[in-house]
């Protein structure tokens, strides 16, 4: 049996376009991404970072719901689904993670933007110079 390269990340597609979004199987748990293609830089902005969890209806239907409820702000979507054994807990951390770094960007998508994450501010320590308790 083969090791898998990453032990989050079970598979990922990325700048999936709008139109093909109903081909995506059904039930994935995992992290998501919104962009929105700007042809003439030829970059992919993020629009927002979402996530799903068991019993959500899965990747594929919080990507349709996007499609009405964020209409015309995003054109193409990336989809990083987790292995069976991640909690939904680290799904949650992920994304709090994620989106805890758009936090102050003046380029993030309103959307996208969230106060903060708490529980990373409690494992917050600035006086990362004693990381190392002691050691060189």
């Amino acid at each position: 049996m083969t090791q898998s390269p990453l032990r989050l990340i079970k598979r990922c597609s990325e700048y999936i376009p709008l139109e093909d979004i109903n081909r995506m199987p059904k039930g994935l748990r995992g992290i998501y991404v919104l962009y929105n293609y700007r042809r003439r830089l030829k970059a992919y902005d993020v629009v927002y970072v979402g996530m799903t969890l068991i019993g959500k209806g899965g990747i594929r239907g919080r990507v349709k719901g996007h499609r009405r409820w964020k209409k015309g702000l995003w054109t193409h979507c990336s989809i990083f689904e987790v292995w069976d054994n991640v909690r939904d807990d680290e799904i949650i951390e992920l994304e709090g993670l994620f989106r805890h770094i758009y936090r102050y960007d003046s380029r993030a998508n309103k959307l996208n933007k969230q106060r903060g994450f708490k529980k990373l501010r409690m494992v917050r320590d600035s006086n990362f110079w004693d990381w190392n308790n002691g050691m060189p």
